[in-house]
């Protein structure tokens, strides 16, 4: 993982919060989305900073829900 600059670190930051919003429905929408844009773009940062933060928040959920079941 690179280090960020500003911008990276304040988009990595604002795009966290718009996940944190969305339904599981539409974070899985979201992927498919992000996925398709890299085949187009491959190599993008923002594409990459997207999945980390996709795949962080879906851990985050996933850490959330096994709490509740314990």
């Amino acid at each position: 993982m690179a280090i960020d600059s500003d911008a990276e670190q304040i988009f990595r930051e604002n795009y966290a919060q718009e996940l944190r919003k969305k339904k599981q429905s539409e974070l899985e929408d979201e992927r498919k989305k992000v996925n398709q844009q890299g085949m187009k773009t491959p190599g993008r940062r923002g594409e990459a900073i997207k999945h980390e933060e996709i795949d962080k928040e879906i851990v985050r959920r996933y850490k959330l829900g096994q709490k509740k079941l314990s």
